[in-house]
């Protein structure tokens, strides 16, 4: 089987050259958003649609989000339908494992093959036999056993493709491509940063797709723009430089993936005469800061637990209200960022937040380290039993971030679309094996230092500690007995 790529103009030259090279193992070193898994979801699909006596074979695609593979799903379906290949979409499906229950998704061919989506977990692959994709393979738990599961996959004449962006110098994934650049692998390299996927037509192609006039000058104001949302990590997002720091425990791609535009975020920032102005004016400032998210609150139907992060002048106090929906799933309801704002008006507005929300309020986890212990101690006199008072050390955050970092990968939560939030989440690093804030010094007057992502993984903390400890309501049911003494 064949597809006119040329003729038909759908490629660009390196999703081409990608898809054009046969060797069993390739290794694609890439950019953000060039299209490199919408090619491989082609490559899978001219593979599964074969015959076996025309070398055919099962696929298996393997990433670290949900939303990634029901993603590469539905590209393969698109490519099926585009080619008149049929196949049939069998959706979600569970595969009980003794650890956890393993989500997959499957396409299955008249040839008798299929695609299936699977998470980046190397038991998923054990004793299955085709091509296997890992896709943002710097990002996969620990991918050394995942390469040692699908590398086995050679021997009975399978083949892998091992796509991502850099996660650090000392990734698995980094490892991996210093072997073959020293001839110590014979596995194809292929590398496309983004001024080499500008010159194949990228930009381009977004003009076509969106009916817009390409033109040069937008192009390099397009890159200039998509530099600066990548802030400090632009070089390794879009240029295939690994970063010479820890290992980021998030990345763009993945909180892309739970990002709700929706979301409002509220900054009340002081400047450092604000503690000087008398007693009724700051207290009259605060009403005015609570009245401009009070109807959120009085809207809100849902229960709510709030995590914050505290700071006084240096960095921010950080207050996330998180809806909990049901089960593990929770929502944002809103963001509000203090800034140098007195230990008195900041408890002032919270205790005016959790009085608005009344019954709604279930809870919250306070940083009580330093100063934040008083606002905590204070608040946890006023709502006794459900107000956390946490120590951050390594141990809390070694336990607590892979929580937060599993409810973003199964999208059971969310987040604002907010550059300054995202660059906190950014700051999360690898350092002997535990996720914790890499310092950040940010812009004159516009320090940052994690303080919305340690405000999420408290709500998150407080989610988890506190829905399990309820209280149950009591029922019965009456039982009818017999009575000697009834007249």
């Amino acid at each position: 089987m064949s597809i006119k790529l040329k003729d038909k103009n759908i490629l660009l030259a390196y999703q081409e050259s990608w898809l054009l090279n046969n060797d069993k193992v390739k290794v694609w070193q890439k950019s953000r958003r060039i299209g490199a898994s919408y090619v491989e979801a082609l490559n899978c699909v001219l593979k599964a649609a074969k015959s076996k006596a025309d070398k055919g074979m099962s696929c298996y695609y393997i990433s670290y989000a949900k939303d990634m593979t029901q993603q590469f799903i539905n590209d393969a379906s698109y490519w099926a339908k585009l080619m008149n290949i049929a196949c049939e979409d069998f959706g979600e499906s569970i595969i009980k494992d003794e650890d956890k229950d393993i989500i997959t998704y499957k396409i299955r061919f008249s040839s008798g093959f299929e695609i299936w989506g699977l998470p980046s977990v190397p038991r998923s692959i054990r004793s299955k036999q085709g091509h296997i994709v890992i896709d943002e393979a710097a990002f996969c738990e620990d991918l050394k056993e995942l390469l040692k599961a699908a590398l086995a996959m050679l021997m009975w004449g399978g083949s892998v493709s091992i796509l991502s962006t850099h996660n650090g110098e000392d990734n698995q994934f980094n490892l991996l491509i210093k072997e073959i650049e020293d001839g110590k692998k014979n596995y194809y390299l292929q590398t496309t940063d983004i001024e080499t996927a500008l010159r194949d037509g990228l930009y381009k192609r977004i003009c076509e797709i969106n009916k817009t006039e390409y033109k040069k000058t937008k192009e390099k104001e397009w890159l200039k723009t998509l530099i600066k949302d990548y802030g400090d990590a632009y070089e390794e997002e879009l240029y295939c430089i690994p970063s010479r720091s820890g290992e980021k425990y998030f990345n763009r791609s993945l909180l892309e993936t739970v990002i709700n535009k929706n979301i409002e975020v509220f900054r009340f920032y002081e400047k450092d005469d604000f503690i000087y102005k008398s007693e009724n004016e700051r207290y009259k400032r605060t009403l005015e800061w609570f009245n401009q998210v009070k109807d959120i609150f009085r809207s809100n139907k849902d229960e709510i637990i709030l995590g914050e992060d505290f700071g006084r002048s240096g960095d921010l106090t950080v207050l996330w209200f998180e809806k909990v929906i049901k089960d593990n799933t929770s929502k944002t309801l809103c963001i509000i960022e203090l800034k140098n704002i007195p230990f008195s008006n900041q408890e002032q507005f919270i205790l005016l937040c959790l009085n608005e929300l009344d019954k709604k309020f279930l809870g919250a986890a306070f940083d009580s380290r330093g100063n934040g212990q008083m606002i905590a101690e204070n608040l946890s006199i006023e709502y006794r039993g459900i107000i956390l008072q946490v120590m951050l050390s390594r141990k809390w955050y070694s336990e607590n971030m892979p929580k937060l970092k599993s409810a973003i990968e199964d999208c059971n939560t969310d987040i604002p679309k907010d550059d300054f939030i995202i660059q906190d989440f950014l700051t999360a690093e690898i350092y002997q094996g535990i996720p914790l804030i890499r310092e950040r010094t940010g812009k004159i007057g516009n320090k940052r230092h994690g303080d919305s992502l340690i405000a999420k993984a408290m709500a998150i903390y407080a989610i988890n500690e506190l829905m399990d400890k309820r209280y149950q309501p009591i029922t019965y049911e009456a039982v009818e007995t017999k009575n000697n003494w009834r007249l």
